[in-house]
């Protein structure tokens, strides 16, 4: 498995990465005083029966841009019940998210991968928080004409092989090829489940940097197919993989292998009161209640270890 190998951060307070994705950034803030959180723990957690108090402050958190919806998501519910708080979430990709927090530029960094990934890292210096399942999917334009892709047949097209549609059984469309950048956690995952080695192409029509400009990308193309969230997919057709496709059922049975858990880093050495409450909030019960409305899964939920994270 490629490993991503990340900069120091430049002067001007950037962290230079070898692949960087979006930079959008959308803040969410909220007035009035709240009780401080109690003091944070550096320890692994998954999620469980955690309970949260509200702290007052300001964080920011950076990285997957699929895992960005569900986190801006907590945001939003987090401060509606703890005024006192302003939680600032950009994307930019796992890779940028695991060298941010690593290098204190964010106070939370949000991956679809683990830091092991991330070479330069050294992993003890970051706590990991695992806070949800996604369930990824190849996505294609609707008018591609398949809705079913054997593993083989995705290999094939991934890494340029085969390049009209007719050839696995859809339409007498050319094949869009869009791919995600080195770095995106979302790839990281797509070349561990599904192309297990076999590399992407060299050439495809575009690389995007974000989950929203990949669905843009397949949208607009009617031979379009990528890989994404699925629950970002939209109008797209998800494609089943021989057969099964990404439910909890085909995931748990083993049947459906491309998902990863989501992680959230903070320095190990204690994150701030804001930045670990909120975590405890997305653990909680009242917030792991609602993961499913936002198209992800309870941690619970899923009896398997995604290879990924085995990698």
């Amino acid at each position: 498995m490629r490993l991503v190998s990340l900069a120091a951060p430049a002067a001007a307070g950037v962290l230079l990465l070898s692949a960087c994705g979006s930079s959008d950034t959308t803040s969410t803030s909220s007035g009035g005083a709240a009780p401080s959180s109690t003091s944070s723990s550096a320890s692994t957690s998954t999620a469980s029966q955690v309970t949260f108090t509200c702290a007052t402050g300001a964080i920011s958190a950076s990285g997957s841009t699929a895992l960005q919806p569900l986190v801006q998501a907590a945001v939003t519910a987090y401060q509606a019940k703890c005024p006192g708080a302003t939680i600032t979430v950009a994307g930019g990709g796992s890779s940028t998210g695991l060298g941010n927090v690593a290098h204190g530029i964010s106070d939370i960094g949000n991956s679809d991968v683990p830091v092991s990934f991330a070479k330069s890292i050294e992993a003890s210096t970051v706590a990991d928080h695992q806070v949800a399942v996604v369930q990824f999917a190849v996505i294609v334009n609707p008018k591609a004409g398949v809705t079913n892709l054997t593993l083989a047949q995705i290999q094939q097209i991934f890494s340029g092989q085969v390049t009209n549609w007719s050839a696995v059984g859809g339409a007498n469309v050319p094949i869009t090829l869009i791919e995600r950048k080195p770095g995106s956690g979302t790839r990281l995952t797509f070349d561990t489940d599904v192309m297990q080695g076999m590399s992407e192409s060299a050439t495809p029509a575009a690389t995007q940097d974000s989950t929203q400009l990949v669905v843009q990308g397949v949208q607009n193309a009617d031979g379009g197919v990528s890989y994404a969230a699925a629950g970002s997919a939209g109008s797209l057709t998800i494609v089943t993989i021989d057969g099964s496709g990404p439910s909890v059922t085909d995931i748990n049975s083993g049947k459906y292998p491309f998902f990863s858990h989501e992680h959230m880093y903070t320095k190990s050495s204690g994150a701030s009161p804001l930045a670990q409450d909120f975590i405890n909030f997305m653990l909680s019960k009242d917030f792991q209640s609602t993961v499913l409305q936002q198209k992800f899964l309870p941690t619970s939920d899923i009896t398997v270890q995604a290879k990924v994270d085995k990698a």
